[in-house]
């Protein structure tokens, strides 16, 4: 294994330049890595010898991910530790060991591996992951403001086939989000891996349950109506909302329900129906066939939601005049996606005219508060004759909302 001496990454024994920095790598145990005065982990060895921590790499509401040997198999991992408040949490910790425990019963060509949960001598958690080279799609989102069609159709395919076999383990992700949506780039062309698996909901006979009934899991704008109300009848449905939510957003610039606050987020999704995303996207062109895939996919009834990650990414590909099917479209390199995107719009219905909707231009991850509350109530214009009724359903509802214990997990 080689290492750069200027930014501390690890690379395999076949490279022979740092991407980042330019500089020759030299064999890590040549590469002293500097002490940090605010992070006594950095090169230590820990969790008994076996792990040196090389970097840190990120930080997170839950805790911090470092770049680290493992110097028993020979080779670069990720090491998430919990902060030292978090680590006192029993629920906190309990969810932390079972993303471990839930690694081994799903496949990892677009899931991270999670190959060990340990102690470490600062008294607080480890977990012990691949190491992934790329970033999430958050940062991609902020860099970029919107992504390309044939991207997000790459992504859902390859997500669908990810999580098609935990959905079928009755495994429910519960928190997708671009956060935890990570973009790795290889010589084989872009791979998506879902991250983060430790607000699964595990439906399967006799699982243990660690949330309570009425508590909300997730991050409040791809949270699904049924999420929102904690109820306990949740599926994996929930995970196609919040993807196509996701998709909503990497064509428009914005999430497809606002707000200024986590109730009135939660307000919108239960209470109103997203503007077309044809009549949304600024930047770049949506057709309004994918307007009818994100009606199905956002669906407020589970019942009447498009039923899987599959479907999704098929209608979403179709929509966009792709023949063929999401195992076909996720390995595609992006150019070639993007060149038979093109050729499918002679494919695509003639447009249907509507007016464009105003649109607030801002940061995606700030445009929250382009919701006004009293803009629409429960999908009714407030200056009805039916407003007074309007007024108490929505107040009814806000109240159940406020209700509801929002926890928004950070990785």
């Amino acid at each position: 294994m080689k290492a750069c001496a200027a930014c501390q990454r690890l690379f395999g024994d076949g490279d022979g330049f740092c991407p980042i920095d330019g500089k020759p790598l030299c064999p890590s145990a040549e590469v002293v890595v500097p002490p940090d005065p605010d992070d006594a982990r950095i090169g230590a060895v820990i969790c008994g010898g076996r792990y040196e921590v090389r970097r840190k790499v990120a930080d997170g509401g839950m805790g911090r991910v470092y770049q680290a040997i493992d110097r028993t198999e020979h080779r670069g991992v990720a090491l998430k530790i919990l902060h030292a408040d978090v680590a006192t949490d029993p629920i906190a910790v309990e969810r932390f060991k079972r993303e471990f425990s839930f690694s081994a019963k799903l496949p990892h060509d677009h899931i991270v591996e999670v190959l060990d949960f340990l102690e470490t001598e600062d008294e607080s958690y480890a977990l012990v992951m691949e190491y992934l080279e790329g970033e999430e799609l958050r940062v991609q989102l902020k860099r970029e403001k919107t992504i390309s069609a044939a991207r997000v159709v790459q992504m859902l395919a390859q997500l669908a086939i990810g999580l098609g076999e935990a959905h079928a383990h009755k495994i429910v992700h519960r928190d997708i989000k671009p956060d935890n949506i990570f973009v790795c780039d290889t010589p084989e062309g872009t791979r998506i891996k879902l991250l983060d698996f430790g607000s699964v909901r595990d439906n399967s006979e006799g699982a243990k349950k660690l949330t309570i009934i009425g508590t909300t899991i997730g991050s409040p704008y791809y949270m699904s109506p049924e999420q929102a109300q904690g109820l306990a009848d949740l599926d994996h449905r929930a995970d196609v909302w919040s993807l196509a939510a996701i998709a909503y957003e990497c064509l428009t610039g914005k999430v497809p329900f606002g707000g200024s606050t986590g109730p009135a987020i939660l307000l919108a999704i239960l209470g109103r129906e997203p503007d077309p995303p044809s009549t949304v996207a600024q930047v770049q062109h949506v057709p309004e066939s994918v307007d009818d895939v994100m009606v199905d996919a956002l669906a407020k009834d589970p019942q009447a939601r498009v039923g899987s990650l599959a479907e999704l990414a098929d209608r979403f590909g179709k929509a966009y005049g792709l023949t063929g099917d999401h195992r076909e479209w996720a390995y595609l390199r992006e150019p070639e996606l993007a060149a038979r995107i093109e050729a499918g719009k002679q494919h695509l219905p003639v447009p249907r005219s509507r007016q464009p909707v105003p649109v607030v231009t801002g940061d995606p991850a700030e445009n929250g508060a382009a919701f006004q509350d009293d803009d629409f109530v429960m999908g009714v214009p407030t200056g009805s004759r039916s407003t007074g009724l309007v007024l108490a359903i929505a107040a009814v509802v806000l109240l159940g909302v406020l209700a509801v214990v929002l926890v928004v997990t950070l990785s």
